[in-house]
């Protein structure tokens, strides 16, 4: 996953606006007691990082891999 690719799925799962909240204030231990935003700026891996939330977020794990394209068949 490219980190452009875990913004795209912040947005889509969360909004744009609490996507970008989200990855800056809450800090997971998962992380090592970090943001997603600092988790990133280390070098941690971005699906590393988007499983991360997704866990702490409760996203069920059928929408952690993206949510279907609706202009696939």
């Amino acid at each position: 996953m490219r980190v452009s690719e875990f913004w795209a799925r912040m947005d889509d799962e969360f909004g744009a606006a609490y996507a970008q909240s989200l990855a800056r204030s809450h800090v997971m231990a998962a992380l090592g007691d970090r943001t997603a935003v600092e988790a990133l700026a280390s070098a941690v891996p971005p699906r590393e990082v988007w499983l991360a939330l997704c866990a702490a977020m409760d996203v069920p794990e059928e929408r952690r891999h993206g949510r279907p394209d609706p202009r696939r068949p």
